[in-house]
């Protein structure tokens, strides 16, 4: 509830004046009845017209000023409703982006976007709702039956125990229906993520003919949200019966009461009219409330469901968060720089080293040191005591068998996740020392999945350097074998983009992706498996491109290069065999051919089958 608040306080303004507005509606409404009622016991009775033309006036001028009401309520609550549902929206937004790839491996990628669109648009509606009925549903209630009391008392005691029992009836069934909700929103999470599942893999469901199986599996976890939607429907659905009932009951104790009172000449008949509309706008009433509050049951649901996203924090600090979050802590003086002293002192003895070390790690790129890794939820490391050093201008190949940890390795190098055990460095420091910009400025990663960004060819590489000129954009296409497809292009650098690059194949959009990590100039560039779908010659020409660009100084930059393809690292200056997780072999394509049984069996595969 406090990030609804946080965002309604924006509105406040429009917040006040919703139920305000509302409320004068309802109180004007509350006035019909008396002027109906004088109008059957004064003007119909005595058969004057005028007097009954000029109440009928009266009910047009009420009714004409409700309706103002009503519709400026309903600006000013849509107006609140949708700017908080944006504003909770653009925080839930960015606060994905805040958090780490296991965070967000956890959550779930279909939950997200569950949260951030059928969620949030419920909390709109019930935001919606909240503000036109909530103070106006209770405030006719008791007003209709403050008019009984002036009415007739004893007649109006009808009305005290009918309400008691409706709100018995409409908030006990809110108590049950809450929970189910929460539980048919998690089934169709579910539905979502299945749905999610056979969009993106639509090619490989057909390419095995699991369609059959797909639409059984779709269709079960339809039938389960169905069942529940229907069972909670169902209990809902009580709601209206259950309370047109009671207030029927209500309206025949009215008339039954009343025509003895009316013999008696204690009750004119327009007030038993009156006293029977009171209670029809009570029941009207009454039935918008429980509507309102099943609404609100859904939107406390989706709420909960948005703030869990809300409060989830990312385990991953950076430099510059944890000295905010250490400043923003309520730590008295000494405290605060006892610890920086302890900071400085941990930095000046970790400076103090030999001068042959100080040189050994000025030319260190990438350093593992003992490390593991091990998933949220994993039962086993995926990672496990993996220790080497590449050096600056060092190409790096990553070999082994599927799951054998190739991406989880490289994952590590840009911080993508944080060892569970060891320590990783970067450029002769410590990984954890390095701010969220600069490691991303130092570090660019070329993922296995190419994706690109709606727009156009140049928006989609200046994301590796928003400042690259026309000439630096070129060159990085031209290392990247990409130059020669865009210059084709009618528009060239601003030949548009789709969305997820569906108007460029498999091997252009990877060819593309690498020229915009290139375009960045990083000290360490990491292909993972990012050269699949070109072909032979064209792998072979992006990496007599890449050892090109290294021989210069200036551009030279640590390659890792992750391949299943022994022919694409075999001239790396070195080659980390993997398996199971576990570092198996390291060194040379000669040296690892006689010495490692792991890499020895996958290039003997491959040559076999002709690739060299």
């Amino acid at each position: 509830m406090k990030y609804l608040m946080k965002n309604m306080k924006q509105y406040k303004v429009e917040s006040i004046l919703a139920p305000l507005f509302k409320m004068l509606e309802a109180f004007f409404d509350l006035f019909v009845p008396l002027v109906v009622a004088d109008i059957i016991n004064k003007g119909i009775v005595n058969q004057d017209k005028s007097y009954i033309i000029s109440r009928c006036l009266i009910l047009v001028l009420l009714a004409l000023i409700g309706i103002s009401c009503s519709i400026t309520a309903q600006y000013f609550s849509a107006k609140a409703a949708v700017g908080c549902a944006a504003g909770l929206r653009h925080s839930l937004f960015n606060h994905i982006q805040t958090l780490g790839f296991s965070e967000i491996d956890s959550i779930g990628t279909s939950t997200m976007i569950t949260r951030m669109t059928s969620d949030i648009n419920q909390v709109q509606n019930g935001v919606n709702m909240f503000l036109r009925l909530t103070l106006r549903s209770p405030f006719i209630v008791f007003g209709a039956m403050v008019m009984a009391f002036i009415i007739n008392a004893k007649m109006a005691m009808i009305f005290v125990v009918a309400i008691p029992v409706l709100s018995l009836i409409i908030f006990g069934i809110m108590k049950i229906t809450s929970p189910l909700y929460k539980k048919v929103q998690g089934r169709l999470d579910r539905l979502v993520g299945i749905t999610r599942e056979n969009l993106t893999g639509v090619r490989v469901v057909r390419a095995f003919g699991k369609e059959a199986q797909e639409t059984e599996r779709f269709q079960n976890a339809n039938e389960d949200l169905i069942q529940d939607q229907l069972f909670v429907g169902r209990i809902s659905g009580l709601m209206n019966p259950l309370t047109y009932v009671v207030v029927n009951l209500a309206v025949i104790a009215i008339i039954q009461l009343g025509s003895h009172q009316v013999n008696q000449g204690l009750l004119l008949s327009g007030d038993i009219v009156a006293l029977v509309n009171y209670m029809s706008q009570i029941l009207i009433e009454l039935v918008k409330l429980a509507n309102t509050i099943v609404l609100l049951s859904k939107t406390n649901a989706s709420l909960s469901r948005i703030e869990a996203i809300l409060d989830t924090k990312t385990k991953m600090k950076f430099v510059e968060e944890s000295l905010n979050q250490e400043n923003d802590e309520t730590k008295s003086g000494s405290e605060l720089v006892g610890n920086l002293k302890s900071r400085d002192e941990m930095m000046t003895e970790s400076a103090v080293v030999s001068e042959e070390e100080k040189s050994n790690k000025s030319q260190e790129a990438v350093c593992f040191d003992h490390v593991s890794l091990l998933y949220n939820g994993a039962g086993e490391d995926s990672l496990s005591d993996i220790s080497f050093t590449a050096y600056k201008g060092q190409t790096i190949g990553i070999i082994g068998g599927t799951g054998s940890g190739k991406s989880s390795l490289v994952n590590l190098i840009p911080r993508f996740y944080d060892a569970t055990g060891g320590k990783v460095s970067i450029l002769g420091q410590n990984i954890d020392t390095y701010s969220k910009k600069e490691l991303r400025n130092r570090v660019a990663v070329v993922a296995q999945k190419a994706q690109l960004f709606s727009g156009t060819i140049r928006s989609n590489l200046l994301w590796g350097n928003e400042d690259a000129t026309d000439e630096e954009l070129w060159e990085a296409l031209r290392i990247a074998q990409a130059a020669d497809f865009v210059k084709e292009k009618p528009q060239k650098l601003d030949e548009p983009v789709e969305q997820a690059g569906r108007n460029f194949s498999g091997g252009q959009k990877q060819r593309l992706t690498i020229a915009r990590a290139l375009v960045g100039n990083p000290d360490i560039l990491i292909l993972d498996d990012s050269a699949s779908a070109l072909d032979l010659a064209t792998d072979a020409a992006l990496r007599q491109a890449l050892a090109k660009m290294n021989e210069d100084e200036k551009t030279a930059a640590t390659l890792f290069i992750v391949s299943q393809r022994t022919v694409s690292i075999q001239n790396a200056d070195q080659i980390l065999v993997l398996d199971d997780g576990e570092l198996v072999g390291i060194g040379r394509h000669e040296e690892l051919l006689s010495s490692c049984e792991v890499y020895r069996e996958i290039y003997e595969s491959q040559f076999k089958k002709g690739e060299k």
